[in-house]
Parts: structure tokens; C-alpha cells; sequence
């Protein structure tokens, strides 16, 4: 597999240029090839003379293309029109190119129409794909192509134009010509066809995590219930005009949810302080403002590269998000990608969105560089090393990463901090309405909950259920007060224990002493003396090491409209004495 800049200077000449192409490089009749057409502004009837003229010196050849936020040869920066040829050398290596109007099919049918395509032909190994700005997410296609066979590898990119702002794009083919509205599909395999995928991110999440509070597909409204707007007017005073998209580029979120991660830019503003994202977003989710970091992008791209340097490819298909082409505007569009110059000979663009399939599943990414190495045949020993001098020049860190990665660290520290005095406080809060012993509420928290069941009485039933250990100034005589503490801290375990088996629910709180007090609301004196008999029943069973027996005397009663908090207090108090009057481990109701 070889490929082939082909100078293009006109429409004119370009069919002269094919035609030398062919002579210098002595390409047979039967040759089996791709052209790729990149152009920063792409016209029909340019693109329709190229097709003319490739038609003309090369019959039957496909050609490819689309406009693009930059074209890239070889990873550098490309201007004007950039044609490729690739020239596949294996006699089994197979592809096919198809192009689906998205006007006229919705995305859900042209994803299941490409994973028909990929069942019929064993042979797939890779569909690449080229795609117009949508009018709609390709949330829908995405997920329409996960029945794609799981070892079909997936990538391609978005179109856009030089003008970032635009949302006009194109893409072209040989078998659907120009189109501002298409799914172009590249389908490559064979035997002796190989092919593996990388994709690059290093932008980083710094500041806090918002959480997605209203929501509408794509149309992001509100975060952590403010205007979602507000999150870059106040962290990154980037102003609601039409400037908008071009300054938040390089500050995406990353959005999580259900376990899907993944960077989406805002790609406009509304008046309302809405967001129009360029992937749909759930309530639920979450999000964090990112920043590119070159060390972290030097890290991933050496990795990648290697991973690539050892898969020896023949060519690489790269597709860059215009967002990085920004970033490193400073030293060249092309910068990060020095480091795979020697790898390979390699073509692409500048995108509106990168696509890569990672675990079977397609996703649309934002500020990505996806890397597409191919080879034809067995891989030869890889001779080509990164040179240490790139690594040392794309290791400078700029201060405003610096500041960046300190911010980020900052903001971490400071959550941690938030988490800490929430479980601090939320263990005050517990603290000051539970008993320390038993665990169970204290008297004023359980009295707080009986006189609010007292004021709705006269639309909700409730009973009280009194118990008290018999016998229990024994125990602390007999066995002390820590064996004491034991009998009691064993009874509010079984209170506890009971309620998670019982279908009627109840409050439980330590009255004083050895007294305790359940608050069954919605319950009778049926139900209520029911709950009171099993807790007897369990207690009177439970064995304790080296003591003996213990049991319960309880008491029960119905409150009424006419109660007072004092009156059915009393009222429940004199019904547990009942019990301990008449012989001790009964239940009485009053």
C-alpha cells in the first residue's frame, strides 16, 4: 500500500498532473486505488471537474472527500485543494465506498443499512467514515451501528470548512458526487488488509462538576439549576455573541453519565443562556469544564505512537478536531503530530467531530485526534523511532496550563473538602437527634416525631408501642453495667431487625434508661400490639453469653383526636406499668 500527493494547481492542469502521475509511477490499468479530495472550501463544480478527470485517466477508480477546518498531508498543514492517491498492492485487499442521503433516509435506517452491508461482506475489517455537520446529533447513528460485528473497527470524522463558525460542510464520491447533507461510508478489508485505531485526547478537567439539571437532547439549559451559559461567563468570562463557539473550542465538558465519558463543545449560545452541545446530554449527568494540557497530550501522543511505530503501517488516515488545530496555533496546526511524520506516509483533516469505536460501541467525540494506521501483509520489524528532539520541543508547558493544572488541583482539594464537612455535617445532624448508645433516635427526636403524627391524627392513624427491660437494675447488680449496656444495645438491634421484616413501619427511640418507644404511623392497635407480641416473643428467645434470660414488658395504645402529647404518653406508660404490675413479659393495651 503506497500513497501519492498529487499536485493540484486548477482544474485545467489537474488532468496533466493524473496523467504524469501515471507515467512516473508506472500505475497498471488495473490497478486498484482511492483518491482523497480535502479542501478547506470545497465547490460542486470543482469537485465534478476532479471526478471528470480521475474518471478519465483512471476508469472505475473511487474517489473520496470532503471540506474540511484544514487539510493534512503527511501530518502537516495543507492549504488549497489537497488530492491523495493511495495505491493498495495486494491482490486481496478489497473496499467499496457507498453514500447515503441523509435528506432523503433518517440517520437510524443509513446506520442499519451500513450494518446490512458489513453482513453481507465477511470481508469488512474497517468502515470510515465521512460525514456532513448535522442537522441533529448522530447520537441515533451511533448507536444504530453497535450491531456492526465487534471486530469491524470504526472511525472517520465530521466535515466542516476554513470557517469554524460556519455549519456548512460537504462531502463528495465517485458514487453520490457533492452533497451538503450525506453519510459517506468507506468499507476496507481483505486477507492481507490490517488496520488498527488510536484516538488522543489530553484535555483535562479542571474547576468543579456541575450536574445536569435540565436538559432537552442537545439543548443544554440548565447546570446545577443556574442558565448553563453562566458556567462560561463566570469561570472563563467568554461573552454570549458570535464569537461564542470560535472562544469555547478549547474549553469543552467532559459529560459523564451511566458510565459514558466523553468531550462535547457548545457549538452555540441562545439568548435564554441555553447551550446547543454537539451531543445530546441527560439529566443526571455531570460535567467539568476541560483545558487542553500539553504534557498530558505529550504523554498520550508518545504512547499512541509507539503503539503505531509497532503496528508498522503503510499509511495512516488522521482526523483532528479543529479545536486542537487552535490550540496549537502558537507553533503550528499541525504540531502534535510531528511525532508521526516518519511513521508513515499518512492524509486527513481538520474536523467538526471525530468518530472512533472503542468496546463495540461508536461514539462522537469533540477535541479528539483519531489516528487510523492501515497495512497491507505481514508486519515488517518497525525501523522508525520517534526522535528524542520532537519529544524535547513539544515538552515545553505553556504557564497557562500551569495554571490550569493548578486550578484543577485546587478545585479537587476544595471538593474534598466540601465532601468531608457534607459527612461532617450530615454525622452533627445525626449526632444531635440519635442516641449514642443504641444508635436509635433520642427522647426529643422521637417526641419531635409523635407530636407531628398528633397534629395530622384526625387524617392519619397512629399507635405508640412503650417497652421496658424487666428486672434490668439486677442485671447492672448481677453482671455490672457494661453487660448492662449489652442487654440494651441487644434490644435496639432487635428493634431494627424486626422493623426490615414487618410490613408495618415504625420510628424507634430510647424513651430513658432501659425504655424504649416505636411510633407506628398508619397503625392500629391490632397492628401495633401485633409488632409489640413478636418483639416480646424474639427478645424473651435471645440467649446472652454468661447472663441469663431477659425479658420485655410493653405497653400499647391508639392516639385520638383529643390526645394531648401528655395524655398519650401517660396513656401508654400506665399500660407497659399494667404489664409489669401483672406478671412481667406480656404486652397490655390501653
Amino acid at each position: 500500500m503506497r500513497q501519492f500527493q498529487i499536485a493540484y494547481h486548477g482544474a485545467e492542469s489537474f488532468l496533466g498532473e493524473l496523467q504524469n502521475f501515471k507515467r512516473m509511477y508506472d500505475v497498471p490499468g488495473n490497478c486498484k486505488m482511492l483518491f482523497q479530495i480535502f479542501s478547506e472550501y470545497l465547490e460542486e463544480p470543482v469537485v465534478s471537474a476532479i471526478g471528470r478527470a480521475i474518471g478519465q485517466v483512471f476508469p472505475g477508480i473511487a474517489y473520496i472527500g470532503c471540506s474540511t477546518g484544514g487539510n493534512l498531508v503527511d501530518c502537516r498543514f495543507s492549504s488549497g485543494i489537497s488530492i491523495v492517491a493511495t495505491l493498495f498492492e495486494c491482490g486481496s485487499t478489497k473496499l467499496e465506498v457507498y453514500q447515503y442521503d441523509a435528506k432523503a433516509l433518517p440517520l437510524d435506517e443509513i446506520a442499519q443499512a451500513i450494518v446490512q452491508e458489513t453482513r453481507k461482506h465477511a470481508w469488512v475489517k474497517a468502515v470510515e467514515l465521512y460525514v456532513t455537520m448535522p442537522d441533529c446529533p448522530y447520537t441515533c447513528f451511533c448507536d444504530g451501528l453497535k450491531d456492526i460485528r465487534p471486530d469491524v473497527q470504526i472511525f472517520g470524522g465530521i466535515a466542516c470548512n476554513g470557517d469554524i463558525t460556519y455549519n456548512g460542510s460537504c462531502v463528495c464520491s465517485s458514487v453520490g458526487g457533492f452533497s451538503k447533507n450525506s453519510v459517506l461510508a468507506v468499507f476496507y478489508g481483505g486477507e492481507d488488509f490490517h488496520v488498527d485505531s488510536v484516538r488522543v485526547s489530553g484535555w483535562k478537567p479542571f474547576g468543579k462538576k456541575f450536574g445536569v439539571t435540565k436538559s432537552d437532547g442537545v439543548l443544554l439549559q440548565e447546570l446545577d439549576g443556574a442558565l448553563a451559559y453562566d458556567v462560561y461567563r463566570k469561570y472563563l468570562n467568554i461573552k454570549n455573541d458570535k464569537n461564542f463557539f470560535y472562544n469555547t473550542l478549547e474549553f469543552p465538558l467532559l459529560y459523564e453519565y451511566n458510565g459514558v465519558s466523553l468531550l462535547s463543545v457548545p457549538t452555540a449560545s441562545n439568548e435564554d443562556g441555553s447551550l446547543v452541545m454537539s451531543s445530546e446530554m441527560e439529566n443526571g449527568g455531570t460535567v467539568r469544564i476541560c483545558y487542553g494540557d500539553p504534557k498530558t497530550i505529550l504523554e498520550l501522543i508518545l504512547r499512541d505512537g509507539e503503539r503505531i511505530c509497532e503496528f508498522a503501517p503503510d499509511i495512516l488516515h488522521v482526523f483532528s478536531c479543529v479545536a486542537r488545530r487552535t490550540f496549537w496555533t502558537s507553533n503550528d496546526p499541525a504540531y502534535e503530530l510531528e511525532v508521526f511524520r516518519d511513521i508513515a506516509s499518512s492524509v486527513g483533516f481538520f474536523s467538526g467531530g471525530e468518530f472512533m469505536r472503542t468496546d463495540s460501541r461508536l461514539q462522537s467525540h469533540n477535541v479528539a485526534l483519531v489516528i487510523a494506521a492501515m497495512r497491507e501483509g505481514e508486519r515488517q520489524k518497525a525501523e522508525t523511532k520517534m526522535p528524542e528532539v520532537k519529544m524535547r520541543e513539544l515538552s515545553r508547558i505553556p504557564l497557562v496550563s500551569r495554571l490550569a493544572t493548578f486550578i484543577s488541583a485546587t478545585s479537587l482539594e476544595l471538593e474534598q473538602m466540601n465532601r468531608e464537612l457534607e459527612q461532617a455535617n450530615r454525622n452533627l445532624k445525626a449526632a444531635v437527634i440519635t442516641d449514642g448508645l443504641t444508635g436509635l433516635y433520642n427522647r426529643a427526636e422521637i417526641q419531635r416525631r409523635i407530636e407531628g403524627s398528633l397534629a395530622r391524627v384526625g387524617s392519619k392513624k397512629f399507635s405508640l408501642v412503650m417497652l421496658d427491660i424487666d428486672n434490668f437494675k439486677q442485671v447492672n447488680d448481677t453482671y455490672g453495667h457494661q453487660k448492662g449496656d449489652r442487654v440494651i444495645i441487644t434490644l435496639a438491634n432487635l428493634l431494627h431487625e424486626v422493623q426490615q421484616h414487618s410490613l408495618e413501619r415504625y420510628s424507634a427511640g430510647r424513651w430513658g434508661g432501659e425504655e424504649f418507644m416505636l411510633l407506628l404511623v398508619d397503625a392500629d392497635c391490632a397492628a401495633a400490639s401485633a409488632i409489640a407480641e413478636k418483639i416480646r416473643c424474639c427478645f424473651a428467645e435471645t440467649t446472652f453469653l454468661s447472663m441469663r434470660s431477659q425479658t420485655i414488658s410493653v405497653g400499647v395504645t391508639q392516639a385520638s383526636e383529643d390526645d394531648t402529647i401528655d395524655m398519650l404518653c401517660t396513656r401508654v406508660d400506665t399500660a407497659l406499668y399494667q404489664a409489669k404490675r401483672s406478671g412481667k413479659n406480656k404486652v397490655v393495651v390501653a
